[in-house]
């Protein structure tokens, strides 16, 4: 499969992920798309990549017309990236989906479709008939039926003259991290999904044989890259090279489910001064030692927690009152001085991401084609450079110096040498 020939020889891609449609109220980021389409191609970027929330739109049999979004509930997460959802707005999800592609033409910008719905997307619905939609779906068949989805989607796109803002589609977002895996058997997520994930690739082609499709990843799974499907028209990692938050959230069992939360420590080390570690009306801590959502919110404990381990876990609460200057710029036990992270695990993933993906071309097109297991896909590495995933960090931060910058023009310099077409630049914000 070669990448359509209209598209940039590199695509600076920004995640706008579920943010376009849960952001949309009065002066939140994207209730004018065009000025967020502005401010991008301001930054250099050409590409968004999205959760195209396709199952819920093309899949679910759901009235979206008036379709209304918002927080976990209370002031839950509110000072955490993805979470921070003030809510208020009012969308007709497809008639929002076709304003998307049409700001993407005027701006001359290109859109990678993916989909959040096995994870959090349905977290911010104001009732679980999202979420109990997606569940209804046999998990033996969820990949195919978000590929019939996806594949609705662009039918959608093709009458409105759209769809050549298509710059691919993947079936899910960091799959072996999502409700895609209910069922399996064994500790290896990425070896076990294969056969439904190239199911569901299948269905896809059967719709749509000319548009490149793929799956993508946490991380680079070094020791289980059988488990990619060989028709995947795109290899897509992610490889959240966190560098001293490796330590932070070991230290403070931070995401480790298996561990009791340090709530002294943290209290000690990182919140604000004569801020309480559950603020009223701000958290609680659950009789069961976990970390829900407010009781104003019963739908989401279960669409939320149950997706990731963020909003389940004390990352959420520790990340709501801390001080952002020791959390954003690389805490270190019983020191303030910021330390710079490990570069090793960025350089072996680019390498092992590589190695997986090394383009092939036939002819004069730069472009690679996926054949054979010795042939390979073009290679995308996307967010995990500077600091992870969105959610580690409150939203109130400054730029600190911790190696990340370095991290990320290192990975980039690999991806290049490497001849990778699509590349995530360091985004500010």
């Amino acid at each position: 499969m070669t990448l359509s020939p209209h598209l940039p020889d590199k695509l600076t891609i920004s995640l706008w992920d579920f943010s376009w449609y849960t952001r949309t109220g009065p002066g939140e980021p994207f209730a004018d798309l065009d000025r967020a389409f502005g401010e991008a191609v301001a930054r250099g970027y050409n590409t968004v990549r999205i959760c195209a929330m396709p199952f819920l739109l093309f899949g679910s049999r759901l009235d979206t017309g008036k379709l209304r979004l918002s927080g976990l509930g209370g002031a839950y997460g509110q000072r955490m990236r993805w979470y921070d959802v003030g809510g208020g707005g009012e969308i007709d999800g497809r008639a929002w989906l076709r304003e998307l592609f049409e700001a993407a033409l005027r701006h001359d910008c290109f859109v990678i479709l993916s989909s959040w719905e096995y994870q959090q997307s349905p977290s911010f619905g104001e009732d679980r008939a999202w979420f109990d939609a997606l569940m209804a779906v046999d998990p033996e068949r969820r990949a195919e039926a978000l590929a019939d989805a996806l594949a609705d989607l662009i039918d959608f796109l093709v009458i409105h003259g759209l769809d050549d803002r298509i710059a691919f589609t993947e079936l899910h977002n960091e799959v072996q991290g999502s409700r895609l895996t209910e069922g399996l058997e064994g500790q290896d997520k990425v070896v076990a999904l294969r056969p439904r994930l190239e199911r569901g690739i299948a269905r896809f082609k059967e719709r749509h044989p000319n548009r490149p499709v793929t799956v993508n990843y946490a991380k680079v799974p070094v020791g289980s890259l059988r488990g990619v499907p060989r028709e995947v028209d795109v290899a897509v990692f992610h490889p959240y090279v966190y560098g001293v938050l490796d330590e932070l959230l070991a230290t403070f069992a931070i995401r480790d489910r298996g561990r009791p939360f340090a709530q002294e420590p943290v209290r000690r080390e990182l919140l604000r001064p004569a801020r309480p570690i559950w603020p009223t009306g701000l958290l609680r801590p659950a009789i069961s030692g976990g970390w829900r959502p407010p009781r104003s919110a019963p739908g989401r404990s279960t669409s939320t927690t149950g997706a990731t381990p963020t909003a389940g876990t004390p990352g959420c609460t520790t990340g709501t009152p801390c001080t952002v200057w020791r959390w954003s710029s690389g805490w270190s036990p019983g020191s303030r001085r910021p330390r710079t992270g490990r570069p090793g695990a960025g350089s072996r993933w680019s390498s092992a991401r590589a190695g997986s993906a090394t383009p092939r071309c036939t002819g004069p097109s730069r472009r690679a084609r996926w054949g054979p297991r010795s042939a390979a896909a073009p290679s995308r590495s996307r967010h995990g450079w500077a600091r992870g995933a969105r959610w580690c960090a409150p939203t109130r931060r400054r730029s600190t110096r911790c190696g990340r910058t370095s991290r990320c023009s290192g990975s980039a310099t690999r991806c290049c040498a490497a001849d990778t077409p699509g590349r995530r630049r360091l985004r500010r914000r």
